[in-house]
């Protein structure tokens, strides 16, 4: 970008002369204009944006001092770089310009190198100058912006009637007078695969790249207070181009509510909120649906009754023979054949009801199954973790089979103890082998989890403890009636070494396996 540069002075073979030097020096570096007097100077500069402007002292008409006073008039902040030209006759003069911040003075004649290193300093300080402006401008913007999407938050949620007053203050600092009506008002959310959602500023940012190609103005786009980005612009049909954008380019997971009302006033933006939220929500019943305008779903909403007995008769059935029944019965639950009549709030309280009265109580009785199923029970627990409800209602129909299962598994075990009665014996001929508990589930044909859960149920204690206190028992018999050292006794039991065998001997019977054995001899003796 050129800067642009005024020479006044009166005498023409000067007025081109510096014009030709500095076009020499800097080739198209800056757009030159010239003056005759401080008066066309002056027009001149009213008319055209200057940079820098280099201006003679005496001049007919109007003075090189008249002209720099009347520059500092017309800019109240800062004005363009103004250099003095003077003999030294004028001089004194000339300094007394410093009040009107000249940057500098060149005497005449004009040194070719002091004109251009005078050039050269003036960019760097009008460079610098811009950066602090931007800087100033962003944060100036920065804190508008803060400001503006204050207000519009709590507008958004407004409820209570403000005063004219009020309404004129939220009027200003949201710049609503600016904002070209009619305008519509939309709410965007975006979703992963996996239910999370995009940050609103990723989602601003978003928004920013699939709306370069669209006719039409975005006047406000600001997050809401529960990280929803809230849009307002026009026309209406600009926020249906956006959806169809983001589906071109895979955004699958972009969302958008948009308002019917069409707003004219502020307080209008409020009503707007309300139903481009209610709108967004009913996008996640209909997985292809991207855009919904309030009006498809303003209508009367199908509710029911909540199904208490149902849900009952769903958790009576989990771990008993009766998959199929229970999925059409989880069907019915959520009054599928309805689904695209129904309100949503039913569904949302359904959902909790089974999380509290069916899956929370099976974990309760029933203790943690496997890891993975821990993970989709956790994720299931909130409508929200997911894209839509077709993909809540999959993971819920698979969590409840994997349930089911685990349920039935441990059932089986609690009430047949032949598979428990085959591990214990298993264990007590084993036992001096590295036994893990995989091992033993393996050989009894049961689920790892589903094994631990028995295996404590039948012998009261856990895998670990049972095991140890088989090898200590045995242990103990082979002090009383062995000779052997103590090191290959905890072998021939199990143990790794004489270290931990000696450990586990001691927190099991309070002394080491030498004191053991020197205290039952004694008592031997003792008897005999």
């Amino acid at each position: 970008m050129k800067r642009t540069l005024l020479i006044v002075d009166d005498e023409k073979n000067i007025r081109v002369g510096l014009k030709t030097m500095i076009e020499r020096e800097f080739p198209d570096i800056y757009c030159i204009h010239m003056a005759s007097n401080g008066q066309s100077a002056l027009e001149l500069y009213r008319e055209i944006c200057v940079d820098i402007v280099i201006t003679d002292i005496r001049m007919p008409i109007m003075d090189g001092i008249r002209l720099i006073t009347e520059l500092a008039n017309e800019n109240c902040g800062e004005g363009p770089a103004v250099v003095i030209l003077s003999g030294f006759d004028d001089f004194e003069y000339a300094k007394t310009a410093i009040k009107y911040k000249v940057k500098d003075y060149l005497l005449k004649p004009i040194r070719r190198e002091e004109l251009f290193d005078l050039l050269n300093r003036i960019e760097k300080d009008i460079t610098k100058q811009e950066a602090i402006d931007r800087q100033r401008e962003e944060e100036c913007e920065l804190l508008h912006k803060g400001i503006r999407a204050s207000r519009i938050q709590q507008l958004l949620l407004q409820e209570s009637q403000l005063s004219e007053d009020e309404w004129e203050e939220y009027s200003c600092e949201i710049g609503f007078q600016k904002i070209e009506k009619p305008f519509t008002l939309a709410v965007v959310n975006f979703r992963y695969d996996d239910g999370s959602r995009m940050s609103p500023s990723e989602t601003e940012s978003l928004v920013d790249r699939l709306s370069d190609c669209l006719e039409g103005k975005l006047e406000v786009m600001t997050p809401d207070y529960e990280g929803r980005l809230v849009l307002i612009g026009s026309p209406r049909s600009w926020f249906e181009e956006l959806s169809k954008q983001a589906e071109a380019k895979g955004w699958q997971g972009l969302r958008i509510g948009i308002c019917s009302t069409e707003g004219h006033q502020l307080v209008d933006i409020t009503t707007q909120y309300t139903e481009a939220v209610r709108a967004l929500q009913y996008t996640f019943l209909y997985p292809q649906a991207h855009f919904i305008e309030y009006d498809a779903i303003k209508g009367e909403r199908r509710s029911f009754p909540y199904p208490q007995e149902d849900i009952r008769k769903l958790g009576n059935m989990l771990g008993t023979d009766h998959e199929k029944e229970m999925l059409v019965l989880l069907g019915s639950i959520f009054q599928i054949e309805h689904l695209n009549q129904i309100d949503i709030s039913y569904l949302e309280r359904v959902s909790r009801l089974v999380n509290e009265q069916v899956l929370d109580e099976v974990f309760l009785v029933y203790g943690e199954s496997s890891v993975e199923v821990l993970k989709l029970y956790k994720k299931v627990g909130n409508m929200s973790n997911f894209q839509s409800f077709h993909d809540y209602y999959r993971k819920l129909e698979h969590l409840l089979i994997s349930v089911n299962d685990y349920v039935t598994q441990v059932r089986s075990a609690y009430t047949e103890h032949g598979d428990m009665k085959e591990a214990v014996a298993f264990i007590e001929e084993f036992y001096s082998r590295a036994l893990n508990m995989a091992m033993v589930s393996n050989h009894v044909s049961l689920n790892y989890s589903y094994f631990s859960e028995a295996f404590k149920a039948h012998t009261g204690e856990n895998f670990v403890l049972y095991l140890k206190k088989v090898r200590i028992r045995k242990a103990k018999e082979l002090l009383l009636s062995s000779p052997v050292k103590l090191s290959m006794i905890g072998e021939s039991v199990g143990f790794e070494n004489s270290k931990q065998f000696s450990r586990v001997f001691k927190e099991l019977e309070g002394v080491t396996p030498q004191e053991y054995r020197i205290k039952v001899q004694a008592d031997e003796q003792l008897k005999a």
